[in-house]
């Protein structure tokens, strides 16, 4: 899969979910599928699909920033990618640093800027289940 080079930018507006104590990006349907499009108009399998969301990402989030896991704050300063290709948020809380996957990292409020595309991943790979 090529990268892509230019990319929409998605708007969303962040919600807390209710009872979660966390945000996310709520985007309406048609343009989470319009984005989950862009990114996998080019792929031929699973594999590519996944990389183009981590270009994506890689572009368009805006790291670091902070978020809690487990109630302690903790620094998302990077993304990286597994050996079974799941796409990762590298985390870290004074010396220790943690990986979390990037569907189950729990969004701060506000979400940071390109944290649409982490909500058109999470739909995608809800998608896929």
């Amino acid at each position: 899969m090529t990268k892509m080079t230019s990319r929409a930018r998605a708007g969303g507006n962040a919600k807390r979910r209710p009872g979660s104590g966390r945000a996310t990006v709520r985007l309406d349907d048609a343009k989470l599928r319009a984005m989950i499009a862009e990114v996998t108009a080019d792929a031929h399998d699973e594999e590519e699909a996944t990389m183009g969301f981590f270009d994506v990402l890689q572009d368009e989030l805006v790291v670091p920033f902070t978020t809690k896991v487990l109630g302690a704050d903790v620094v998302v300063q990077d993304l990286g990618m597994t050996d079974d290709e799941q796409i990762v948020a590298v985390c870290k809380r004074g010396n220790a640093k943690q990986r979390i996957r990037l569907h189950e990292l729990p969004l701060p409020d506000p979400p940071p800027k390109g944290a649409e595309w982490i909500e058109a991943y999470r739909r995608w790979r809800r998608m896929g289940e």
